[in-house]
This record gives C-alpha cells, structure tokens and sequence, in this order.
C-alpha cells in the first residue's frame, strides 16, 4: 500500500528521476544531520529523521523497506539524544560544583549565545558560568574556573551523545532490516 506522498510523487515523475531526487534529498539530509551532531547551530539528528521519514514515505511504506518500529525506534534515539544534549551542559557545571547561580548562567549564556551563531554558542555558556560564579555567587576564581570546565565537559559529552545517536539511526535505508513482526 502506497501512501498518499508516495503516489503524488509517482504521478509527477518518471521512476528514474523519482529516486534520484529521493535519493538526493535524503542523503543531503543524512549527510548534513550528522555534520550537526557536532555542530550545535544544526538540528543534526532532528534532520536524520525528516531523511528517514522522507524515504518511508515517498518511497511507499511497504516498499521501502523500513518498519514502522525502526521509525519509532529512531523518534526515540533522536527524543532522548535532545533531552541529554540540551542538559549536558547545564550538567557538566553542577556536576564539577557550580551553584544555582553558575547553572542559571549557563541557561542564560545559552540563550543569548544562540544570537551569535556557533561562537556565541560555545562561548555563551561558558562566560555565563564563569561571570555569575565571580559576580552573583561570590565565588573564588579557582572554584569558578572549575564550574567553567565542567561546563565544557558536559558539552563535550553533548557531542559525543550526538554522534552515537546519529550512528544508532542513520544507516543507508535499503540496508535497514524490516524489523516487522510477522
């Protein structure tokens, strides 16, 4: 059975040209999601996924060759790969002993570090912990510099969480197991 997108799609376009676009686009997407995964100014898995819902659908649900579980499966990974990049960082400072303050100036540099593009969202969060640590939370420049690293490790480990879930959902679709329980 064929779904709507699929079939609009098959009345336009000769088969050939079709699958190229198809193609095409999805590995655009697959290829600039997971360049994302390490740069947090691209939605890197949230674009894994549009690719691979992409293929689902144009390419006809039966005939793709892809499970509707293996679908749920990557809503998942992509779910709880956002949840732990957005509180890495935040993580990262109270684990290395930042105070309330130094955390909330990590949300706050985040927030006025995406204004700035991909500096501001590296640096923004780090100078926010630091300043609020110094200014706000009185704290001795050693202990402030500490919640700092802590910040940076948590967003390394962002990355690092990024990549494993961009490898975990993003093999070629033709080579996905139908995974559909018979």
């Amino acid at each position: 059975m064929n779904s709507f997108l699929a079939t609009w799609i098959e009345s336009g376009w000769s088969s050939g040209a079709k699958d190229i676009i198809i193609y095409s686009l999805v590995t655009i997407l697959f290829v600039v999601g997971f360049i994302g995964t390490f740069l947090p100014v691209l939605p890197g898995n949230i674009l894994i996924l549009i690719g691979a819902l992409l293929y689902y659908f144009t390419s006809g649900m039966e005939s793709s060759g892809l499970a509707w579980q293996g679908l749920v499966l990557i809503g998942v990974v992509t779910v709880i790969s956002l949840i732990l990049d957005s509180l890495s960082g935040v993580l990262g400072a109270k684990y290395f002993g930042s105070s309330r303050w130094g955390i909330l100036g990590a949300i706050l540099g985040t927030i006025i570090g995406l204004f700035f593009g991909l500096p501001g969202l590296i640096i923004g969060p780090i100078t926010g912990v630091f300043l609020f640590e110094i200014l706000i939370a009185r704290q001795e420049p050693k202990k402030a510099g500490k919640s700092t690293v802590g910040t940076v490790v948590g967003g390394i480990v962002a990355i690092i969480v990024r990549v494993i879930a961009a490898l975990l959902i993003e093999p070629v679709p033709r080579l996905w197991p139908d995974t559909r329980l018979t």
